[in-house]
């Protein structure tokens, strides 16, 4: 019954957004069209349910190839490959609106893990993509709320950004995920739609550790 009143939601909320941000995501079209290297969309393959690939949809942020240059697919605080419009997007989470359309296709849910690249996923014990295997990632999700300034956090590490993801940002992440999977429910989906909106009012706002009960500890990030 939960997994269809989530599609029903999923469905739902999906083209009612697309219906009342239409507005707000023509100008922003627009915008990209003309700046940067004139392109709207980013298409990049994502893990989904079932360990099948699938073509995620975000607005274009970031150079096209920036997947190659740098940290690769970190991206931290002024990170030099961000587009014009690119940070004004990402600190907004405009940039993620596109997968609208991936939930209306049921790649994704409103709510769920946070869909992966094969680099991010490969670095999950067994448990975890065992347990990303048989749930639909989501827009959001309770990962997605409290590393809502990831960038930020990666900037602040006294250590190479590969090692520090890899040692404390990728378990903890792992540790959020399936806390989700065993107590996901409708209304706590409901909350984590919420927070995300939270969040972004009040960034330094703790409100997930009170809505959501016994969550992984944070682990205290050198």
């Amino acid at each position: 019954m939960y997994i269809l009143i989530k599609r029903a939601i999923d469905i739902l909320v999906s083209f009612t957004a697309l219906l009342f941000l239409t507005p707000i995501l023509i100008p922003i079209m627009i915008g990209l069209l003309f700046t940067g290297e004139h392109y709207i969309f980013y298409f990049q393959k994502r893990i989904g349910l079932g360990n099948k690939p699938f073509s995620i949809w975000k607005f274009a942020t970031m150079l096209k190839n920036s997947p190659n240059l740098g940290t690769g697919t970190i991206t931290l605080r002024k990170d030099p490959r961000v587009l014009p419009m690119g940070s004004f997007l990402r600190k907004t989470k405009i940039n993620e609106l596109p997968q609208i359309f991936n939930v209306l296709f049921g790649d994704m849910s409103i709510v769920g893990p946070r869909p992966l690249t094969q680099n991010h996923f490969d670095q999950y014990s067994q448990e975890v993509k065992d347990m990303l295997f048989k749930v639909k990632p989501g827009i959001t999700g309770v990962g997605s709320v409290i590393f809502r300034d990831e960038e930020a956090l990666i900037a602040k590490c006294n250590m190479p950004v590969d090692e520090y993801y890899l040692k404390y940002i990728s378990p903890y992440k792992g540790e959020l995920e399936v806390w989700y999977n065993e107590n996901r429910s409708t209304i706590i989906d409901l909350k984590i739609i919420f927070l995300t909106a939270w969040v972004i009012i009040k960034p330094n706002s703790n409100l997930v550790y009170k809505l959501l009960k016994n969550l992984p500890e944070n682990p205290l990030f050198e």
